[in-house]
């Protein structure tokens, strides 16, 4: 085997002649910017995940990437499905935006005030979650509810926008279809999600609200319901020409400050309220209720999961950037010459943020969070974070360190058997290997949904690729002991 300085020449010189080196399965191989080779070994072929990222997966199609096809979009009136003499339950309490609190909240005014503006720059490292925006530090549970709720509202600020109180809501149940009304300052929405495989018996029962279209990817057992969100209806995602487009718009406004991961969990929100209203109906337990997505979807889980206290358990699957991974550590990443997904990419692919961050991706260091802390607002509901070491384009030392570092939130709270990260590799995008993290998944959707406390392990931290990244030159500030 040659040396890596003599491989290097061979592979300068074959590029010199115009020979392209074939690229290893799961390897990357186009994409913009990308000058490596573009062509696969036998067996696998270029895959174009997006316009940014190409990767060599099994299979027999082209050996370089096709031009991407052009996104079909889908316009779909839903309506609410009247049955015959419906049992309609209907309610109109409103209510500030739920704040993600992991205990009961703290008497009003015991929290101290926001201070407005950034504060000071945070670099090479991560945001001290124990810290309040004013200085103060995070000692007791009833404190770090205060700091979520100082959190949440950061983020809402600077990333992700406004998330607003709850509405109206009125639903109804028939067959297999949760019809849902939503009514604000005049204005009305109506959408529908299908329930599948709900178990026999009076229940109530849990469910898995999966993200998009086409279903989840992650097998559910039995004993657990699916909920089908068709989250574009609500939020579109079709490029930044989308922007203010979806149902959500229609109720508030093309202008609303919120992207669409926002919207997405506001329209969560809406499902678990109509559980609520319609239990009997559905058999459905609206407080073992999970939320699971992939990819962009699985943005949308780990935000939803963030910005919805009511979820039971969190199950984003390949989110990377502006899911699971950190903002400043994929900067870093970019800078050490890495092919990964950032800010300033982002937010020109999809309108998934506020128009709000776009003043800050170029200078992340300003922003006072991280996605660790986004992460946090769960804790310490229980959350099980997929990631794919082989999709460089994800961050897959960003999410590392993320979630590495987000995990002593859990930690500090006593819950660390709460909290799973799980990378591993040899599966394509969003395709769950289950025979590498099926029997984790099943103990987290056990334990948090089935409620078998002897489900299996469910304190997971690990890789499958050695990063040689330290967590704590990361995060060098103290984690409290909340427990």
């Amino acid at each position: 085997m040659p040396s890596p300085r003599i491989a290097s020449s061979i592979l300068v010189a074959l590029a010199a002649s115009g020979v392209a080196a074939q690229q290893p399965l799961w390897g990357q191989c186009g994409g913009s910017n990308w000058t490596g080779g573009k062509t696969c070994v036998s067996g696998a072929y270029c895959f174009e995940q997006n316009q940014w990222y190409h990767q060599c997966i099994p299979g027999t199609g082209p050996t370089t990437a096709a031009p991407a096809p052009q996104p079909t979009t889908t316009t779909r009136t839903s309506t609410s499905i009247i049955p015959p003499n419906p049992t309609t339950l209907t309610t109109s309490v409103t209510s500030a935006a739920p704040v993600p609190t992991s205990t009961s909240a703290p008497s009003p005014g015991t929290c101290p005030s926001t201070p407005s503006g950034l504060g000071s720059p945070v670099s090479n490292q991560l945001n001290d979650p124990f810290t309040f925006h004013g200085g103060g530090k995070v000692t007791s549970k009833a404190d770090w509810a205060c700091r979520q709720a100082e959190i949440s509202q950061l983020l809402q600020r600077y990333e992700l926008g406004t998330l607003p109180a709850k509405p109206s809501v009125s639903a109804s149940f028939s067959g297999n279809t949760l019809s849902i009304s939503v009514s604000e300052g005049g204005r009305s929405i109506s959408f529908s999600v299908g329930i599948s495989g709900i178990p026999s018996g009076n229940g109530p029962h849990p469910a898995i609200i999966s993200f998009g279209t086409f279903g989840t990817s992650i097998p559910v057992p039995a004993g657990v319901a699916t909920i089908s969100f068709n989250n574009d209806d609500i939020a579109a995602q079709q490029g930044g020409s989308s922007r203010g487009s979806g149902k959500f718009y229609t109720l508030y406004g093309s202008s609303h400050s919120a992207g669409a991961l926002t919207a997405w969990a506001w329209g969560v929100s809406r499902i678990i309220d109509a559980l609520e209203l319609t239990q009997a109906q559905t058999r459905i337990d609206p407080k073992r209720i999970g939320v699971t997505g992939c990819s962009r979807n699985g943005k949308g889980a780990i935000v939803a999961g963030a910005l919805e206290p009511r979820i039971a358990l969190t199950l984003p699957q390949e989110s990377g950037a502006g899911g699971a991974g950190c903002w400043r550590i994929a900067a870093w990443q970019k800078r050490s010459g890495s092919n990964v997904q950032d800010s300033v990419q982002i937010v020109q692919e999809n309108v998934w943020f506020s128009p709000n961050f776009n003043s800050y991706v170029n200078n992340v260091d300003q922003l006072p969070f991280d996605h660790h802390m986004l992460a946090g607002l769960i804790a310490p509901r229980p959350v099980y974070i997929m990631e794919n070491v082989d999709m460089e384009w994800l961050g897959k030392i960003s999410t590392y360190g993320c979630m590495g570092i987000a995990r002593k939130q859990w930690q500090a709270l006593g819950a660390l058997d709460k909290f799973g990260y799980s990378q591993v590799g040899g599966n394509s995008h969003c395709s769950f290997p289950s025979s590498q993290q099926g029997s984790e998944l099943s103990a987290f959707i056990g334990k948090y949904l089935l409620n078998n406390a002897n489900a299996g392990n469910t304190n997971i931290f690990r890789s499958s690729q050695n990063h040689n990244f330290n967590l704590d030159n990361w995060s060098p500030w103290a984690v409290p002991n909340l427990a």
